[in-house]
């Protein structure tokens, strides 16, 4: 696919920072036409998706049952390229902790867990929480998403909670923070990744471009 048609859609459901995606697709394939949209006929008509997120798993399921969000999701995967960002990640998986547990979409398998208030590293030191900053990934797989990005690049990490490795086959990447999770995960068309690339330097920006020129 050329990216000159290359017509890429930003879900919004009012959870995510999607000026700072969307400029960062746009700066990636200039020739691209991004769509910043709710509406499931652009999404359906779009090249490939993004599901963006941040904040607290139960707004966000909420905002995301309410719109329909998650059929729109779906229905995109099965025949499109599609890349999971931050909470659009957790929200794949089956549940999370937050808010006193939350049932999410299930389309990945897999749990999301809390690093805990007394979260330490592996030496007994204590860790902050929010785990927020740079961190290396490790790439479990070959996948075109990887291409050009080195092995144990940085990627800029903002997160309380983390899909756990436990029972999860579709993992593409890890990181370690205290415990070692899940930073990347891979399905057929869909991609996912805990990290934020838009705030990823050249690691995060190699990785959009790789995801525009990305054909399944």
């Amino acid at each position: 696919m050329s990216t000159s048609s290359n017509h890429i859609a930003v879900i919004d459901y009012g959870m995510g920072n999607l000026h700072s995606v969307a400029k960062a697709l746009e700066h990636v394939c200039p020739k691209a036409h991004v769509s910043v949209t709710s509406d499931a006929n652009v999404v359906s008509r779009a090249d490939r998706v993004v599901f963006p997120g941040v904040g607290a798993i139960r707004d966000c399921m909420s905002e995301i049952q309410r719109l329909k969000v998650g059929d729109v999701v779906s229905e995109a995967a099965k025949e499109k390229p599609v890349l999971g960002i931050c909470v659009g990640m957790q929200a794949l998986l089956q549940h999370s902790e937050e808010n006193k547990g939350v049932d999410c979409l299930g389309l990945l398998p897999g749990n999301v867990k809390f690093f805990g208030q007394n979260h330490k590293d592996k030496q007994g030191d204590r860790l902050k929480v929010p785990h927020m900053g740079w961190n290396n990934v490790q790439q479990t797989i070959d996948h075109p998403l990887w291409q050009g990005i080195k092995q144990d690049s940085q990627f800029y990490f903002v997160h309380s909670y983390y899909a756990a490795l436990a029972d999860n086959p579709h993992v593409a990447g890890t990181c370690t923070y205290g415990v070692d999770f899940a930073a990347a995960l891979s399905l057929n068309n869909l991609f996912a990744v805990q990290f934020h690339p838009e705030k990823s330097a050249d690691a995060g920006l190699q990785l959009l471009r790789n995801f525009v020129n990305w054909t399944v």
